[in-house]
Formats: structure tokens, sequence, C-alpha cells
């Protein structure tokens, strides 16, 4: 990690940019495939799966035996956590849950808003180096308590033609069972556009690498929602005297660790820690499989001196960190001061790990610094807030005058009209 002790602001920028990278070539890329699969559909997913899966086979959609069978695989343990995780992420989410509350403006007029689920709704996992299961319950859960009424599911097959195990236990665990073999841009494209076999859907929810990522910005151009802009996954950390450079340096990998374009960040108000951290870096990094995509991931990365915790929250509001990591004594007090983060860690012992695994908050959440105007994915993010209102009679006679008089004044007699007739009809 670089080393930078008591910067000025000048030179801020710098520590708290992500990398930039040029995506004309890659947009071009993307958009040809995008359109194939809105051409040839089945025909066009089959033969992206054979180029980048290497899988020959002609099912897309998951079986009902191929559930069972991957239930069998896995260890009793996992299907344990699994579980406790799917509950803690549960009652999380149902919490957010809200009964419509009607509110009369004035006498006879009654407003108010309801949730609705999106109707249909497509969740992208990748597969790749890590499958990320946890993510189908972060996703999953949430889209079944909001009531949406199809939810489907696109993962990366391997070249046999396999999901992993764990992936199809979780996603029977919750109920979803309409799971297909697609992974990359072509599983975006088919749930954008739909085939023979996908199902077009509303909106999609899910990671990705730079590929993944522009074919969901370039089909939220053909007015598919997508649930947020991301980038590679970010940590940042505030630590003072009463921290364990132990904890902060596996913390940092845990997050350095997810690949070589992951982004750590370490602000620290004594230069002792922070060289106590670096000697536990290394120590750490020898034990760890993931060794060659951590190393790269810190290289690029920043460990940074402050000569105070205000200035270093000042600096950590900056960045917008995805995740935003507090290991101080005064921890929960200094994550008031919080403005711009999308998810925080509060104290010595909630690693951010606990949050990608099984706290119950969602850990789908925006990177590269649009945390400074997104949340994280929620139930919000699978529904629709209607709003209604229902006037009586004396309701619309009392709020006329208001309503006529500023329909005038823009010169929209017809508005006026719609609410004068009434008044005439009604005297």
């Amino acid at each position: 990690m670089k080393l930078v002790k008591s910067p000025e602001k000048k030179d801020w920028p710098d520590i708290i940019r992500r990398p930039v990278m040029d995506t004309t070539a890659l947009a071009e890329k993307v958009r040809t495939i995008l359109n194939d699969l809105q051409r040839n559909g089945d025909a066009a997913l089959r033969q992206y799966t054979r180029q980048f899966d290497g899988y020959e086979g002609t099912e897309i959609r998951v079986t009902p035996a191929e559930f069972a069978t991957a239930s069998g695989k896995l260890d009793p343990a996992l299907k344990t956590a699994i579980r406790v995780a799917a509950n803690n992420i549960r009652k999380f989410h149902e919490a957010q849950q809200q009964e419509p509350e009607l509110i009369e403006t004035m006498p006879g007029v009654r407003c108010w808003r309801a949730a609705v689920g999106i109707e249909k709704v497509g969740l992208y996992i990748p597969g790749g180096t890590a499958p990320l299961f946890s993510t189908l319950l972060m996703l999953g859960i949430p889209a079944i308590i909001a009531g949406c009424k199809e939810i489907i599911l696109c993962s990366p097959p391997d070249a046999a033609g396999n999901l992993h195990p764990a992936l199809l236990f979780a996603a029977n665990e919750i109920g979803i069972n309409k799971v297909f073999r697609a992974g990359g841009v072509q599983a975006i494209g088919a749930m954008a556009y739909g085939t023979e076999t996908v199902p077009a859907v509303y909106k999609i929810f899910g990671p990705g690498n730079q590929y993944v990522t522009c074919a969901k910005q370039l089909v939220q151009q053909d007015g598919i929602a997508i649930d947020m802009p991301a980038g590679p996954s970010e940590v940042a950390v505030l630590a003072d005297h009463t921290a364990n450079a132990g904890y902060l340096a596996a913390d940092l990998l845990s997050q350095a660790e997810h690949g070589a374009d992951s982004q750590v960040l370490l602000v620290v108000t004594e230069e002792k820690l922070a060289q106590q951290v670096q000697q536990c870096l290394l120590n750490q990094l020898e034990k760890l499989p993931r060794r060659d995509l951590a190393e790269k991931a810190l290289a690029a990365s920043h460990l940074v001196v402050m000569p105070s915790k205000g200035l270093a929250m000042e600096l950590l509001n900056a960045y917008a960190p995805e995740h935003l990591i507090l290991a101080t004594e005064d921890a929960l007090a200094l994550s008031r001061e919080v403005v711009n983060a999308g998810s925080v860690f509060i104290g010595h012992f909630s690693p951010e790990s606990v949050g990608d695994y099984a706290s119950g908050t969602n850990h789908t959440l925006p990177t590269n610094g649009f945390a400074r105007a997104y949340s994280g994915v929620s139930l919000d993010s699978f529904v629709k807030k209607i709003t209604y209102q229902q006037l009586t009679s004396e309701g619309l006679r009392q709020i006329a005058p208001a309503v006529i008089a500023m329909a005038r004044a823009e010169g929209l007699d017809a508005h006026a009209n719609a609410v004068s007739i009434r008044l005439e009809k009604n005297q």
C-alpha cells in the first residue's frame, strides 16, 4: 500500500481517485452482443455460452432434478450457514415493510402512498473466481418479500453446464426456481429483451465485471431499469490507537481478495499503527489462496496517516466508500458524522465480512463514489411507490380555487376546466 502522511487537501483527489478506463471500445463490443441477443434470442444465447463458458449443451433452464442433486452435494454445515444468513436477511428486510398511511391534507382531500412490487425482476449472479451465492440471498429475499410476481436468475455455467451447488441450494431454499445457464453480457441481454426461453424483465439486479456493468448501463438506455451503477468492490477503514493491527489487515485483505481491481483505503491517526498493519498484511498474505489478486489490489491502494479524526472523516466522506469500517474507541459517535457510505461497520468487532454474508443488511451497495447519491439495495429497490388521492365533493370545492388559479396562471385552461365543470355540475 502507498503510505501518505498528513496530506494537504489539494492532494486528496489523488488519494480518493478510482481507476478510470476508456469504455468506448468496450461499449462497442457489448452492444454487438446485446443486438445479437435482441435479434436471435436463444440461438445467440447458446452461441455466446459456448464461446465464453465452454458449455456445448442446449439446455438453458436448470431442471428440478438439478436442484435436488445440488442439495446432496453440500456440506450440512454450509446448508445451516445459508439458512442462518437467509433468516437474518429476511428479518432485516421484512422490517422495511410499511403500511400505507392516509393523510388528509385538507377536509375531504385524502392522499396516500402504497408500495407495489415490480412485477418482473432479473437477478444476475456471477460465477468466475468466486460463486457469490450470498448475493442471491441478498437479492432474492427482498424480491420475494416485495411481492415481485416473476423472479428469474441467471448465472454462468461451467463447461459441463453445471451451476455451483450452493447457488442452486440457496435459490431453492428461498423459493426461486426459474434459473438459467447464462452469464456475462448475454445474460443481461436475455433478461432485458427476452428470448424464447428466458423471460424479459423490468429491472435487473446484481454485480459483475466490466462487461456486465457496461451491459447493464446500455440496456438502461433502452428503458430497462437497473439496481445501481457499480464498479470494483472497495472498503475504507478508519482506525485509532485502540485498533488491533491484525484485525485491520484482515479487513483490508477480505476486500482486496475480491479482485485485482478492488480498492482498499486505510486511514489511521498514528504512524506506528500504519507500520504494524503493513507487517500484518505481509504475514497474512502468505496464507491466502488468492494472494496474487490481493497483492495487486493493495499495490494500487493507500494507507493514510491523518493528524485528527475530524480530518480523517472529512477525507472518508469525500471518498464515499462502498464499505466503511470505524475501528476507533468512539466509533458509534463517529458514525453519526458519516455522510457518504454504502454500509457502515461500527467498532472493533464488526468486520465487513459479516455484512457480506449474514448480519442481515444488504451487501449490494454503491461503489466508485456513487454512495454520494445512491443507497444500497433494500426492499425499496424491488417496489414502486404509487401515490393515490381521493376527494369528496366538499373536498374538491375547498381545493378548487387554488387549482383553478394556478392552472390559469400557467395557461393551462383545460386543467382549470376539469375542476370547474365538476363544481358546476354539483352545485
